[in-house]
């Protein structure tokens, strides 16, 4: 810590919090307690030693206290007994105090039997009845109720926010407040358009909500209403959240955001009034906009997995935002925006015309948008002049905006690692291998055995997806341990908007060809294509029962897009086991295809394991030395051009 630091926190003013005044007040009370018989020495006895000690002449006065306790005052000479002498010096005792306490029962019984000992034995002791009643008294017989509500008192103060909260936020009856984050004129967001790549059609959409709410009347003059609200859906990270940014900070109206679970709360009737709170507030700064991040929180389709049959305060909120939404008049100029990546399981009555009138789908971007993406997130980065940014767009197939922001972050932190004065092309491939394939476990012990097991496996995906039509072609095949796998390929799909059988037959191929060389070469199979197998059977299972593509199913579906069928399978036993026999045939027959066309280039398949044992990385080139050009795809030629200096440097 700096000096800087440590003078600030040392000059730095004692914040009073108001909790402190209950500590000295529970120390009172207590020290009240535990003083008030006037002794820490008093011992409470049994009605054998109370009438032991009072036949052995050895009490002074017996004091009735409030008809129910008798205090017991002994002798001087008693007290100056070797054991009485021994209890005083032990715990701290006031010669004027009762040395015990007795508490008898019955009064008149009590009376009466010392009375009788008294004129018996010839007893010589005072007896008085006295009536105690005190302020201290009363205060601690009131204390426990005292710290159940100062308990209390603390709890809502801080499950309301604490004190000192804005506007008076430490209250509890502040807890229906909305919690959204206005940003106006004080508070400007600096995200634009121009810092969204990609996403062309979402943008022009919400570029059209922000000229709705400048421009209202361009719009009204035809007679038209301006929408009601927006919904943002797409898969995580293709820029959803960044979308609202850039409105809020093109819209040039005061924008509320929060997110769904801001209206969750333990109280029942809590986010309904959150929920009302949040349209007040909007209707009096309007034209306004008011975006639900994670809608779904709250947006859930009412009357599913209700599982307690009361109150359900998730839908008593989803009810109130169906009112307000449908409630509030075109006049008013707030619109909502809202994101989810699971619009399939929101209510209908959310997603009606009239409440999201517009649903914008933000899907994954395609090459030429990654490209535009590369572009915002390398401005920063200091790059050097082999960074191929289009071959990295091509690099990248299913990647989200956020992937490839971690990507060029991960690309940056590997060039510093490596002392570089800039961010190498070389250093984005490696940041790509790090994401896909995991961080490489360079210490991880491989006997020989199974590293050429290893080599023959990779070298038969490598094979056959040369070979085939339809499968990615090969950009990488590499036997360096990664994450948890042993071994990886890296091929370059073709982004189609359909597939047809053939396209995944060949794929399916490709990816068996790893087990089918083991058993080639080998005759012996290993675990290792646990990942395949699992890939392989998803893949058959969707064409059986999602797409149609098998002959013996027929052109049926399965799938409810609804999600509604997780407990109830859509088909009897009988098209279940045919559906079990297709999978396996497929597979089956995929395998079986594998190893002929392995069979038949055994001798390349040989020297490709042979290369990759030796280089552990092989690209591309290598295949085409090897297996010559693939004559299926004339655009392989120009992304082979493209491949940077150092893959080929790495290929010599």
């Amino acid at each position: 810590m700096s000096q800087d630091k440590k003078d600030t926190k040392k000059n730095a003013p004692f914040k009073f919090n108001s909790y402190w005044i209950y500590v000295p007040i529970i120390i009172f009370l207590l020290s009240l307690s535990l003083f008030n018989s006037g002794s820490l020495g008093t011992k409470r006895i049994s009605k054998n030693e109370f009438f032991k000690v009072l036949k052995d002449n050895e009490v002074s006065k017996i004091v009735v206290e409030n008809n129910s306790l008798a205090q017991i005052y002994l002798k001087e000479e008693a007290l100056k007994k070797a054991d009485y002498q021994k209890q005083t010096e032990s715990v701290l005792y006031k010669s004027e105090a009762p040395f015990f306490e007795y508490n008898f029962g019955d009064l008149q019984n009590f009376e009466n039997e010392i009375a009788k000992i008294k004129t018996e034995s010839n007893l010589d002791f005072d007896k008085e009845n006295i009536e105690r009643t005190s302020m201290i008294d009363t205060i601690i017989g009131f204390l426990p109720f005292i710290l159940l509500i100062g308990i209390w008192l603390f709890f809502m103060r801080r499950m309301s926010g604490g004190a000192g909260g804005a506007g008076g936020g430490g209250q509890i009856f502040n807890i229906g407040k909305s919690k959204a984050k206005l940003f106006d004129k004080d508070t400007k967001v600096k995200t634009t358009f121009e810092n969204v790549a990609g996403l062309e059609g979402a943008k022009e959409e919400v570029q059209e909500i922000v000229d709705f709410l400048k421009n209202p009347g361009k719009y009204t003059a035809l007679g038209g209403k301006i929408p009601k609200g927006a919904l943002l859906v797409g898969p995580p990270g293709t820029g959803k959240t960044l979308l609202a940014k850039a409105v809020a900070g093109e819209a040039d109206v005061p924008f509320f955001s929060l997110s769904g679970s801001d209206f969750v709360e333990m109280f029942v009737g809590v986010g309904a009034s959150r929920v009302r709170d949040l349209f007040k507030q909007a209707q009096q700064k309007s034209p306004s906009i008011i975006f639900i991040d994670e809608i779904d929180a709250i947006g859930r389709a009412r009357g599913k997995n209700s599982m307690t049959g009361g109150n359900d305060e998730r839908e008593n909120t989803l009810n109130q935002l169906l009112t307000e939404m449908d409630g509030f008049g075109t006049d008013t100029n707030v619109i909502v925006l809202a994101a989810t990546n699971r619009a399939d399981v929101l209510d209908s009555a959310l997603m009606r015309a009239g409440r999201f009138d517009r649903q914008i789908y933000v899907d994954l971007p395609n090459i030429n948008e990654r490209e535009e993406i590369f572009k915002v997130h390398i401005k920063p980065l200091k790059l050097a002049d082999d960074v191929n940014v289009k071959f990295l767009a091509q690099q990248t197939p299913g990647f989200s905006g956020a992937d490839i922001a971690n990507m060029c972050n991960e690309a940056a932190l590997i060039a510093a690692r490596n002392s570089k004065k800039a961010i190498h092309h070389q250093d984005f491939l490696d940041a790509v291998d790090r994401i896909v394939g995991g961080l490489e476990k360079k210490n991880k012990v491989i006997t020989p055995k199974e590293k050429n097991v290893i080599a023959f496996h990779e070298a038969g995906h490598a094979t056959v997806s040369w070979m085939l039509e339809h499968a990615a072609p090969l950009v990488k095949v590499t036997i360096v341990p990664r994450g948890q796998s042993l071994g990886a390929a890296w091929y370059l799909p073709a982004e189609r908007m359909i597939v047809q059988t053939e396209q995944m037959l060949d794929e399916m191929c490709a990816t068996m060809a790893g087990r089918a060389a083991e058993k080639i070469m080998f005759n012996k199979i290993s675990t290792g294509a646990l990942s395949d197998l699992e890939k392989v059977t998803k893949q058959a299972r969707a064409m059986v029962t999602v797409y149609g593509l098998n002959d013996e199913v027929g052109n049926v579906t399965y799938y409810d897009s609804s999600g509604n069928d997780g407990f109830v399978k859509p088909y009897s036993e009988a098209t279940a086991k045919k559906i079990d026999e297709e999978i396996s045939k497929i597979i089956e027959g995929q395998y079986i295809r594998a190893i002929e066309i392995l069979s038949l280039h055994k001798d390349k398949l040989t020297i490709l394991a042979d290369k990759l044992l030796e280089k552990e990385v092989i690209f591309k080139d290598d295949l085409e030395k090897i297996f010559g050009k693939r004559p299926f795809d004339k655009e392989e030629t120009e992304t082979n051009n493209q491949l940077p200096k150092e893959e080929k440097e790495l290929l010599d």
